[in-house]
């Protein structure tokens, strides 16, 4: 049964109007997989508003780091994006949540497909040596809307600069035109070969892709794959192809 404690926000940063990074610090060692989840609650009118937010910073960071869209209308998000340094935020424990590598099959290369905050759990993943240790190639693939929604860049740039010939990084972007990302939908670009192409790899069976994000990109990204001949990765039946809905 999960608990609650209390943290304290230490930062809200803001990667444009919208979408924004809160960072948290908890009282106690905090362990976790990376990829997994936890909820962030707070307590307004004797009612707790909670959602579930994969965590970004990797299991060694002692501060908690979630990626966060307000949504105008939601009950949460507009919360959490008026927290200011100093406030209390409830955190949930244990961390769970299955979106791991440790689930994934082995392979020869691994191609992180995330849109929006989807991002999230593959930034904690890339902080551990699992990915580097386990695939030849890493692609991570981020798709947004427009180019200001790209967030951690700097440290992404960072880590492909670090992992020479094994980190890609490849941006997407589907409402506007921008310098060094493709433009479209993710299940298009695969569909046409243009995703491949960009980062000079194959999606076949020595592939092992993890989508997350909008279920429609997953629902279409995978039946790109199925035609690929790239099955969902199942416990019982491994496969290509592991997913994460996020909303």
């Amino acid at each position: 049964m999960a608990q609650w404690m209390t943290g304290e926000v230490v930062e809200n940063y803001a990667w444009n109007n919208e979408l924004f990074s809160l960072r948290v610090k908890v009282p106690e060692p905090f362990e976790f997989i990376a990829g997994q989840f936890v909820r962030l609650g707070l307590e307004e009118g004797g009612q707790r508003f909670q959602r579930a937010y994969s965590l970004v910073n990797g299991p060694q960071d002692p501060t908690l780091d979630f990626l966060v869209n307000r949504v105008h209308d939601g009950e949460f998000s507009p919360r959490l994006h008026d927290l200011r340094p100093g406030q209390a935020i409830q955190v949930s424990q244990p961390p769970t949540g299955f979106f791991t590598l440790n689930e994934v099959p082995e392979g020869e290369s691994l191609w992180l497909i995330a849109t929006g905050t989807g991002i999230g759990p593959y930034l904690s993943m890339l902080t551990t040596q699992i990915p580097y240790e386990r695939f030849a190639r890493i692609h991570l693939i981020h798709a947004v809307r427009y180019a200001n929604d790209l967030a951690y860049q700097p440290q992404i740039l960072d880590w492909v600069a670090k992992h020479p010939g094994q980190l890609s990084y490849q941006p997407v972007v589907s409402r506007e035109d921008a310098i060094g990302a493709l433009r479209g939908r993710i299940p298009a670009l695969i569909l046409e070969g243009k995703l491949e192409a960009a980062l000079n790899d194959t999606l076949n069976n020595n592939a092992q892709v993890m989508l997350c994000g909008n279920p429609d990109m997953i629902r279409d990204a995978r039946q790109v794959l199925a035609d690929k001949g790239l099955p969902k990765n199942l416990r019982r039946k491994p496969g290509n192809v592991t997913v994460e809905h996020y909303w």
